[in-house]
């Protein structure tokens, strides 16, 4: 079975998305360069930052085009964690708000990333 272990995002300075990353997750990254970086967090998952200006082949398409999701198990875990963002400066596009599948509230990084925090209905 092939299983997916990375998202990699197209941005416009890594190591600007890296420092907001670093903050954003409470973990340096484990590689940093003036076009990459990468956080492999806890579980294994990797999440890295590609400058869009050498990726190759050349990235028709940046910033926005979906979303890193953040499960939580309780509603009040995603309001504490809206409440922290918030304090942080981070831009909140949708605040917290009961949709079809659960509770949720969606950030954006520097480039445009969606950041969707959100608790799945029973």
């Amino acid at each position: 079975m092939t299983t997916p272990n990375m998202t990699l995002l197209y941005v416009d300075n890594p190591e600007k998305s890296a420092a907001f990353y670093r903050r954003l997750l409470g973990l340096a990254p484990v590689e940093l360069s003036p076009t990459f970086a990468l956080f492999v967090l806890s579980n294994g998952f990797k999440l890295a930052m590609w400058s869009k200006h050498t990726v190759e082949p050349a990235a028709t398409v940046t910033g926005g085009g979906g979303e890193i999701g953040f499960m939580y198990e309780e509603s009040q875990q995603v309001d504490a964690l809206y409440q922290q963002w918030h304090e942080q400066g981070l831009e909140i596009i949708q605040p917290p708000v009961t949709l079809d599948f659960g509770y949720s509230f969606v950030a954006i990084d520097p480039d445009g990333h969606r950041l969707r925090v959100y608790n799945l209905s029973e």
